[in-house]
């Protein structure tokens, strides 16, 4: 199912990596480097070579690295433009410069049989600004024209469409001075849905109202991709990025209200978010002077139309009602960017500039159905305008060892904003902030290594939280205000990596965040929106480890795990209280098994995800919306079906529930009697996959 997006403080949860398929040894680091190939850094971490993954059939480098014991790769944050590195995977030892594709992507379009190797270091120690911790070097070279595919259709027992059109392809080649990476990707599309009982009660327990829901999803989204790598005169070298996204989302919720004393009534609501995208981006990097200039060019833009329509009909003959909210976005997005690096003073020094230009234009209104069963729009108030940020930002970099188990890394600098808006009652802001961070990195043995970081962050703003919206299938909405500011924080971050040798790995991560104007819901002028709160704070703990039995004699067997740990608090706008973040994930458990058969073709396993979620908060209603609590899978895998890797997998064993707990006040949440109390216990059912994939 397609859930939406937890707010975590760390990083998105997504789900156990796959595990391994060992008929032979696990992959064991070793060190140095590949004749012909550039070394690593002298001493900052292991090398993975093709051989070590060759028991794994791995189709990609995706396949790969997440085979690489006690890794887990970390997509880039999304702060403010390109900003500097905030992943954790290089490529040929570069950034990605494409803010669209996720890692997985990139690394999926790359053929296993052109990886050289794949290189685990320490991210301060790269010469690379901003990196911190385990950074995976995917090091690869281009050869004849190869490609590969995978399709992974999937069928649900209750209320969801058959799910066929979730696949991918990709082609990947060298002509002449060029290499070339093309790909068509709908690997995120999806068909969800449950259905169930809900229950409204009032104060006393009485039922007010029954009702028996069932709603579903349709989701593609395909995307054509190009990568372009141009090895031009001399030492210099380009990269062109090109994807055009195509998204077709639509939601349907079919459902019977039963009132006491009161003629039945249906209820349909129906979501429209078809939708494009494309992106060009771009590099050119070459010596210039003692060091080496990189410029950075990127252009984004989208179409955002969405249309939510809710119409009730009455088995007494009633006329029919109806409301209806359109909304037409468009955003642009045009970032340049310049990075000079050179050597000085035994270390790393980086000079970097860059201005953004973001951009978005809205229009929207809402609609009742009139005397004569017809829509009437009206421009909804707050709902219209545009709003523009121009920001320019400057950093000075510099890192180096000061010993050979102790090295440093200082990032300085600020940031000048000047966010507009166009509306009615629309601001002209500019705003200057330092920005920055320190970073130590501790290696006291080739198998343990510790980074502690202290770091200013600013994060991107959505646009539309500027402008008023309306929520109808929740029976909410936002006023428009144009006070609204980005969300910043001092964020201090601590990892610590130690390696087992034969049995593994373990990693711990632990993040404090002091922030300031936290977005959230609180009063504005027209009634509630999204705005900021002053200060709050959030901290974590994520633990993983990698744990393998071969040494036990348990041949191809090892077993993952995360937990989780995580608080939160702010200052309630409505009522002062002190309470954690609306729809805070406070506590996370991941477990994952996998067996590849010794000298056969074959493995099994499974995972499991535990999550819990807090309530969100509005002024007069605590909302605890969640699906789960448990999901669980089993799997069974052949790597060699005339050359193909076959997979079967049942999902949701445990019969997770897709629930909903909503407290409704009569005024003021906490101040006023308790108006209703919504109970949702829906059903989501077995879910039945199957994947093929290959090589052409």
């Amino acid at each position: 199912m397609r859930r939406a997006l937890l707010p975590v403080v760390i990083v998105a949860l997504g789900p156990i990596p796959a595990m391994a398929a060992p008929s032979a040894p696990e992959p064991t680091a070793t060190t140095g480097s590949q004749a012909g190939q550039p070394p690593a850094p002298a001493g900052s971490g292991q090398t993975f070579t093709p051989a070590d993954f060759q028991r794994f059939a791995p189709r990609n480098a995706f396949d790969m690295l997440v085979q690489v014991p006690g890794f887990q790769i970390r997509d880039s944050e999304q702060l403010r433009g390109l900003g500097q590195a905030t992943g954790n995977v290089l490529f040929n030892g570069q950034r990605p410069s494409s803010k669209a594709d996720s890692l997985e992507t990139q690394l999926a379009r790359i053929p296993a049989d052109t990886v050289t190797r794949i290189e685990i270091l320490d991210g301060a120690t790269l010469g690379l600004p901003g990196l911190s911790g385990q950074v995976a070097n995917v090091v690869f070279s281009a050869r004849a024209l190869s490609g590969q595919f995978a399709w992974r259709p999937q069928v649900r027992t209750h209320f969801t469409d058959p799910l066929l059109t979730r696949a991918n392809v990709s082609v990947s080649g060298r002509a002449g001075p060029i290499d070339y990476q093309l790909g068509l990707d709908n690997s995120d599309a999806a068909r969800s849905g449950a259905g169930g009982a809900t229950t409204i009660s009032g104060p006393t327990g009485q039922v007010i109202e029954r009702r028996f829901d069932i709603w579903n999803t349709h989701y593609d989204q395909p995307k054509l991709t190009g990568r372009f790598v141009f090895d031009l005169p001399g030492d210099a070298i380009a990269n062109l990025n090109l994807q055009y996204q195509q998204i077709y989302d639509t939601y349907d919720e079919d459902g019977l209200r039963r009132l006491p004393g009161q003629a039945d009534r249906r209820r349909t609501v129906l979501t429209t978010a078809d939708r494009w995208t494309y992106e060009v981006g771009g590099d050119v990097e070459f010596g210039a002077g003692p060091g080496r200039l990189k410029m950075i060019g990127l252009r984004r833009s989208s179409r955002e139309p969405f249309a939510q329509t809710v119409i009730v009909t009455y088995a007494d003959g009633a006329p029919r009602t109806g409301d209806r909210f359109t909304q037409l976005g468009r955003t642009g997005e045009t970032i340049a960017r310049g990075e000079y690096s050179w050597k000085m003073l035994g270390g790393d020094w980086q000079l970097s500039g860059e201005g953004a230009f973001n951009r978005l234009t809205s229009a929207a209104s809402t609609g009742l159905i009139d005397a004569s069963g017809q829509f009437v729009d009206t421009p909804l108030a707050g709902g219209s305008g545009g709003v523009a940020e121009n920001r320019y930002e400057g950093l000075l970099s510099f890192g180096r060892p000061l010993s050979r188990r102790l090295s440093f890394q200082l990032i300085a600098g600020a940031e000048r904003s000047t966010i507009s808006q166009t509306s009615p009652g629309g601001l002209r802001r500019t705003f200057v902030r330092p920005k920055g961070s320190f970073s130590l990195l501790w290696k006291p043995s080739d198998s343990f290594d510790a980074a502690l970081r202290l770091r200013r962050r600013i994060l991107q703003l959505d646009f539309y939280d500027f402008l008023a919206r309306a929520f109808l299938n929740d029976d909410r909405a936002n006023a428009s205000n144009a006070e609204l500011r980005p969300q910043q924080d001092w964020s201090v971050e601590f990892e610590a990596n130690k390696r087992l040798g034969p049995w593994g790995s373990s990693k711990l991560r632990v993040i404090y965040r002091d922030v300031q104007d936290y977005v959230d819901v609180i009063p504005v002028p027209g009634g509630e929106g999204v705005g900021n709160l002053p200060s709050s704070w959030a901290g974590a703990i994520d633990w993983t480890s990698t744990v393998q039995f071969d040494p036990a004699g348990w041949k191809g067997a090892r077993l993952t795990s995360r937990v989780v740990l995580q608080d939160s608090s702010v200052r309630d706008p409505f009522t002062g209280e002190q309470r954690a973040w609306s729809g805070f994930v406070d506590r996370v458990i991941e477990l994952g098994f996998r067996q590849d058969i010794p000298k056969s073709a074959w493995a099994y396993g499974g995972d499991m995800e535990y999550n819990h979620v807090l309530p969100s908060y509005r002024s007069s209603q605590v909302d605890r919306l969640y699906e789960g609590p448990i999901f669980a899978s089993v799997f069974v895998e052949n790597k060699n079906v005339m050359g193909l890797t076959l997979r079967g997998e049942v999902r949701n064993i445990w019969n997770a529930r897709s629930r909903r707990q909503r407290t409704f006040y009569e005024g003021l949440r906490n101040a006023s009697p308790i108006a209703s109390i919504e109970d949702r216990d829906r059903m989501i059912g077995a879910i039945f996959s199957f994947s093929v994939r290959g090589t052409f």
